[in-house]
């Protein structure tokens, strides 16, 4: 339900895999309720909540009655209205979307903690497939690694709507949701998640959805490449070092073998010099600068982490 109030007791979560799911998608609800009620008034939440109800009975029921009212409410709708339900409803997609993911994230690491095989879909599962059927030994499989490319290409807008402001907002809100998950909190940390989960969805009810001015194409880079620090520059490490780690466990006598960096990272952003008329040979020029900064301050970043553990 969108803005209820509902427990669901820790037995049935336990025998429903999918309950926590509910249970956020709940909360993430009622803080959205709530702050609807707080910033718009009694009034624009219960016509809302109004407009919910209807739209749920005439969907799961097939209620003639519930699609007449709710046709009457949404014709009667003020210009104010409309732009009111249709942010509280988008808004609240954005947040079961955050928590459709975070459920994903919990029943993987489920997965992985119970010593289960690799999900079907995942590289672990293709190189343990490759290796358990013969089909490639360890050493035939790091060699393919030297000549294999993945390029994953960042595409140009509109392929990413979303303001940047909003998607730091839900970033926010994912942590905050991924640390109730992970950790045991006390009560006066859950309470504090708690507060920063309210303090988030008022942020994100707070800020404007749309743009009104067009991005240029350098706004556009800087979006592209804020994906960076939390991706790959982050994960393709990781990526490789699990991948050598299972090489070696499959063959001692490779060693310690390090592949090829066959993950390359391309964008078209900047760059589509026959599709975008703003894509001039100055603008590619600062794309690339920029691009090359992001990578060596990361490595700087790195270097300086390092020579901090490094204390001998």
């Amino acid at each position: 339900m969108l803005f209820s109030n509902h427990h669901t007791s820790i037995d049935a979560m336990q025998q429903d895999k999918d309950a926590p799911l509910r249970e956020d998608i709940r909360l993430l609800g009622r803080l959205l309720g709530d702050t609807v009620r707080d910033q718009q008034g009694e009034a624009a939440f219960g016509l809302i909540e109004r407009i919910r109800q209807n739209s749920v009975r005439f969907r799961r029921d097939d209620d003639i009655a519930a699609r007449r009212a709710l046709e009457a409410m949404l014709d009667a709708l003020s210009r104010e209205q409309t732009i009111q339900v249709v942010r509280a409803f988008s808004y609240f997609s954005h947040l079961a979307n955050i928590a459709e993911d975070q459920h994903h994230i919990r029943r993987s690491r489920a997965h992985l903690i119970a010593g289960s095989a690799p999900r079907e879909g995942s590289l672990a599962h293709a190189v343990a497939n490759a290796l358990d059927s013969g089909t490639m030994d360890p050493a035939a499989l790091a060699e393919f690694f030297d000549t294999a490319l993945v390029s994953p290409v960042l595409t140009a807008h509109p392929t990413e709507v979303q303001r940047k402001s909003i998607l730091n907002c839900e970033t926010v809100l994912a942590r905050l949701l991924d640390e109730r998950d992970r950790m045991q909190l006390t009560p006066e940390e859950a309470e504090a998640n708690h507060e920063a989960l309210r303090r988030a969805v008022l942020t994100l009810w707070q800020t404007r959805m749309l743009r009104t001015a067009k991005l240029s194409v350098i706004d556009e880079v800087n979006n592209g490449l804020s994906y960076f620090e939390t991706t790959f520059l982050r994960e393709l490490p990781r990526l490789y070092a699990s991948l050598e780690d299972s090489l070696a466990a499959a063959d001692p006598a490779l060693g310690a073998p390090e592949l090829a960096a066959f993950v390359q990272v391309g964008s078209w952003i900047g760059g589509d010099r026959d599709g975008n008329p703003f894509v001039t040979a100055e603008v590619l020029e600062r794309a690339l600068a920029m691009q090359c900064a992001v990578a060596l301050g990361h490595y700087l970043d790195e270097l300086h982490i390092l020579g901090s553990q490094l204390s001998l």
